[in-house]
């Protein structure tokens, strides 16, 4: 086998690979052979069929079977006596396949870029510094009820909190717009659910009367042909609903898996949820103020098998958010694209922060890990088995903790700042970014 490799660009190679006509000719005379035995033809007996006739009539798809084989296992070689690593699987080009001459094929592949991590201390990461108030929990327990609540028709003026069941129609400069029409939508007011304006315009309405509201589309709007732009909504209100909140009893505290006696006992253990909730908050927060200061620091090439690969997956969970109704190659690649790149350069940086500070898992930490991902759980000694008895289940958190230390290490060259924060802003902030 003769190999030679040619670099093309910064992550792509074109190896080139010789193989000698006999071991070709070799293999594909044994396969023939072997077809000859278990080969059914009419006219012949099982197994003495001439090897002529079944060259004459398999020997071109036998050759190129045994191409397919013979281009991979030397592949597969060559890497290995190149001590190259791959990114994915290689594109092949055979440049002669003829009958008694050497086989010469072309493997176009990738490989993991070369990085040179830019200067960590210009990277920017701001912490939230946020405590919980009674008021938060206060909140808290609030939505919880609102959760759990029924409505009553009211014939009352509308006001925030209230549902009310509603038709509208928008229009910009006199025309109607995709998307600005409903018939019987409910709607919580105060929610944040519509455009800002809209809610509160419906505020003090009554079951029965037609509005007319003037709001103007935020300027980072999602559809870029509405961002910005002033629309008129005219709105025809069917019903008017108060939330009727439960009782703040055992009965209602066990709907949310907590066994508590008293409203004081259910606001420790929310507010223990709370803090729980927070804390995870800021580690995503900072988790990605660092991941956007290395990409932003970093230049990065990316293998595109990678990002395909990457992108696969990202549609096979959305296949599976969608209940598996949907058949995944239906969904576009380019909706999953802009994440996917995100997401490999991620792991790209990260594996060479890793390999830069020689960093490990550290033992204590995983299993500090399992036991407060256990003590969210009825029975914390089932989880902690689960984890530990898994050698993949604890790869998992073993991946977590060495995340951590990742972030950990730039932090340590980082500038940052701590941002005084709403208990609400913080935990939106540190919303993970997909």
């Amino acid at each position: 086998m003769q190999v030679s490799v040619e670099t093309t660009s910064n992550i792509e190679r074109r190896m080139t690979i010789g193989v000698p006509a006999q071991e070709i000719d070799a293999a594909v005379q044994k396969r023939l052979q072997e077809t000859a035995r278990t080969v059914r033809l009419n006219g012949f007996r099982p197994g003495k069929v001439p090897l002529s006739v079944v060259k004459r009539r398999f020997g071109d798809s036998v050759r190129q079977e045994i191409v397919g084989e013979v281009m991979r296992d030397n592949y597969m070689k060559a890497l290995e006596d190149q001590d190259i690593v791959p990114a994915g699987w290689p594109k092949f080009e055979p440049k002669t396949m003829e009958e008694g001459k050497d086989l010469e094929f072309v493997a176009i592949f990738e490989v993991l870029p070369e990085i040179e991590l830019g200067d960590l201390s210009k990277i920017n990461v701001e912490k939230p510094n946020t405590e919980i108030t009674d008021k938060d929990v206060d909140t808290m327990i609030d939505n919880l009820r609102r959760q759990q609540a029924t409505n009553k028709s009211v014939k009352r003026k509308s006001k925030n909190k209230d549902v009310v069941t509603i038709d509208f129609k928008g229009s910009i400069d006199g025309e109607e717009f995709e998307g600005g029409a409903a018939e019987g939508h409910r709607l919580t007011l105060g929610s944040g659910q519509m455009i800002p304006g809209f809610e509160k315009g419906i505020v003090g309405g009554k079951a029965g009367e037609e509005l007319e509201i003037d709001v103007t589309f935020p300027e980072d709007y999602q559809n870029e042909e509405l961002a910005g732009k002033p629309a008129k909504f005219e709105i025809k209100i069917h019903d008017v609903q108060e939330p009727q909140l439960p009782e703040l009893d055992e009965e209602f505290f066990k709907k949310f898996g907590i066994d508590a006696a008293d409203e004081e006992a259910f606001r420790a253990e929310v507010r223990k949820n709370m803090e729980r909730e927070l804390k995870q908050a800021i580690t995503n927060k900072v988790k990605n103020d660092v991941i956007d200061g290395l990409l932003e620091t970093t230049e990065l090439e990316v293998p595109q098998s990678l990002i395909d690969q990457e992108i696969d997956r990202l549609r096979q969970d959305a296949v599976q958010r969608f209940g598996g109704q949907v058949d995944f190659k239906q969904l576009p690649k380019e909706l999953f694209e802009e994440q996917a790149v995100r997401r490999v350069k991620t792991g790209l940086l990260f594996q060479e922060v890793v390999k830069k500070n020689d960093l490990k898992a550290d033992e204590a930490k995983v299993e500090e890990k399992i036991q407060e991902i256990a003590s969210t759980y009825e029975q914390p000694e089932e989880v902690v088995a689960h984890f530990t008895g898994s050698a993949e289940q604890k790869s998992q958190i073993e991946s977590v903790v060495l995340e951590e230390a990742v972030v950990d290490v730039v932090l340590e060259q980082a500038k940052v700042k701590e941002k005084k924060m709403k208990y609400e802003d913080a935990v939106k902030a540190g919303q993970p970014q997909r």
